[in-house]
């Protein structure tokens, strides 16, 4: 009776609720002492893993942040600046349209242009001074030579330089004399002979030029220089082209020269401009000019031979201590590159200094033409080219320029 009324003790009474079955192990006098301690560790595990998780979320959103703000400025950051100095008219424009605003887009750079007409006191000035007015320079030939020589021009190392579109190392892709210890050549220009397209039969080689029998008639030279009329007379002379510097050191090789251009008995005009009219106007039947005079002439169209061109180069430069010299070195290596220059060479007729060039060229983008026949450096017209060597004129030319003077005013 005991144990049944001490049962019946353990059932509720009507209205409670027992927290726990009768007889299970929670009304364990441990367990009830152990349950704030549960209940507690479950809420500090909980207010820790809330914790974690926010912190977590705020070094995303943090990350996601610096990001957002990363690319802001990336967008909106001012672009590193490059100046290039090149030449007015046409030629500056060709460079514009093919490799400054190219490049410009492809390094995210603010490629600036400059002009200059050539003037290597310009150059000394902004060395001297420490005052860069350009970051790259085109230049003719002769006066990188001369800004070389002062040291006023960065080295470059030619290795530097990308391969060709067909894979040719730039060191065999780039024609005779363009790459130097100061400079990149990048397009080529020549001296070449023009006869009338009144002759009744076409000129084509060299010894044609030469031959008043054959074609009579008046020959126009350029008074304006010895050079390119010299290496002309010599190589007309039959003087293998490896040999004609050596030639005009000596005495006799000088007086060789100059006895060929007197069997001419040519007009002498004051420039290649200049003798181009001669031809045009019907006063002489062939005489030398400059290519791109030629390309330029829009009313005269005379035959051109290419046989024993004599060529030259436009090169680019830095000066020298130029601060922005990296990025420099990197326009040059991108502008002389096989597609950049066969794209300049669609705009004006200047031959590409790289030969994996030609086969990229196309035709005028305003008039249609097809410039590849026009083009100095085209296979078919560099055959005999001969490359003029600017170093040597610059030791030779002074002591030579007062006979010249003398024999074009006779």
């Amino acid at each position: 009776m005991v144990a049944r009324k001490q049962k019946q003790g353990l059932r509720p009474t009507a209205g409670q609720i027992w927290p726990f079955p009768p007889g299970s192990r929670a009304q364990h006098p441990s367990f009830c002492q152990a349950r704030p301690i549960v209940l507690y560790l479950s809420f500090r595990f909980a207010s820790l893993s809330f914790m974690k998780l926010r912190r977590y979320t705020l070094l995303v959103l943090a990350l996601v942040l610096v990001a957002v703000i990363g690319m802001l400025y990336l967008r909106t950051r001012p672009a590193p600046v490059l100046i290039v100095m090149t030449w007015p008219g046409a030629y500056g424009r060709a460079q514009a349209s093919a490799q400054m605003h190219p490049f410009a887009a492809k390094k995210n750079v603010d490629v600036r242009t400059a002009l200059w007409d050539g003037d290597l006191a310009e150059v000394a000035s902004m060395v001297k001074d420490r005052s860069y007015k350009a970051d790259v320079i085109d230049f003719e030939l002769p006066t990188a030579v001369r800004a070389c020589n002062q040291h006023l021009l960065e080295k470059i190392d030619p290795a530097t330089l990308p391969t060709g579109a067909d894979g040719t190392p730039a060191f065999r892709d780039f024609v005779p004399g363009a790459i130097g210890p100061c400079w990149v050549g990048a397009m080529v220009y020549s001296q070449v002979m023009i006869y009338s397209p009144k002759l009744k039969r076409p000129a084509a080689t060299l010894s044609d030029f030469f031959d008043r029998k054959k074609f009579p008639g008046r020959r126009a030279l350029s008074r304006a220089n010895a050079k390119f009329n010299l290496e002309l007379a010599l190589l007309g002379d039959g003087v293998a082209p490896g040999d004609v510097y050596k030639t005009l050191e000596t005495p006799e090789g000088l007086d060789r020269a100059f006895a060929k251009l007197a069997a001419l008995k040519p007009v002498w005009a004051h420039d290649s401009k200049d003798a181009l009219a001669w031809v045009k106007n019907g006063q002489a039947v062939m005489a030398t000019a400059l290519n791109g005079d030629v390309q330029a002439e829009k009313e005269f169209s005379p035959g051109v031979i290419w046989d024993h061109q004599l060529y030259e180069l436009d090169v680019f430069a830095i000066p020298a201590g130029n601060p922005n010299k990296d990025r420099a070195l990197d326009y040059i290596a991108y502008a002389t590159g096989s597609a950049p220059l066969a794209a300049m060479a669609n705009w004006v007729a200047f031959g590409p200094a790289r030969h994996s060039a030609l086969a990229l060229v196309k035709s005028n983008p305003e008039t249609g033409i097809s410039m590849r026949p026009l083009l100095p450096t085209a296979p078919e017209n560099f055959v005999h080219a001969f490359a003029i060597d600017d170093g040597w004129w610059l030791a030779h030319g002074e002591a030579i320029g007062s006979r010249w003077q003398e024999f074009v005013s006779r």
